[in-house]
């Protein structure tokens, strides 16, 4: 049975930077975590931050806060524990939080606090699709449904 790593703010865990979550409504991704089948996870808690916390953005490979402080290295560890777990569950699926420094997936912020957005990867989702784990984004539901179901057809044949 196919697991999923899924960003804990999606899962309404109240990880994110402000002390929120991001919650979605999906009767889909309900089904997948009643079945056990999700596994949910903040890269930015695991690598070490607290909850709140300033924002940070991208600039280049570094993080960086909006009052300057330099968060790379716990971004990259929190990657590099995303990885572990997904390597040792055998996830080869994650859904990540769209715009995040860590789990955006097809676009993130300038890197220079200003709320524009430009396209790029998070540190969590470049390192997994290094690996070989397809990253979706909630914006892509329905693509991860059908790889999911695509992954469990080849699986049984």
């Amino acid at each position: 049975m196919e697991k999923l790593l899924v960003s804990a703010c999606l899962l309404g865990q109240p990880v994110r930077y402000d002390g929120q979550s991001k919650g979605i409504l999906s009767d889909w991704l309900t089904t997948l975590g009643a079945e056990g089948r999700t596994l949910a996870f903040c890269p930015e808690v695991a690598g070490g931050l607290p909850t709140p916390r300033p924002p940070a953005e991208r600039q280049g490979e570094r993080v960086i806060t909006v009052t300057g402080l330099d968060v790379t290295r716990e971004f990259d560890h929190g990657a590099e524990l995303a990885l572990a777990l997904c390597l040792r569950e055998r996830i080869r699926f994650a859904l990540l939080k769209e715009g995040s420094p860590s789990c955006g997936s097809g676009r993130i912020y300038n890197g220079r606090f200003e709320g524009v957005s430009m396209a790029g990867e998070g540190k969590t989702t470049a390192l997994l699709r290094r690996h070989g784990i397809q990253v979706f984004s909630e914006d892509q539901l329905p693509e991860l449904a059908l790889a999911l179901s695509l992954a469990a057809t080849a699986a049984g044949s």
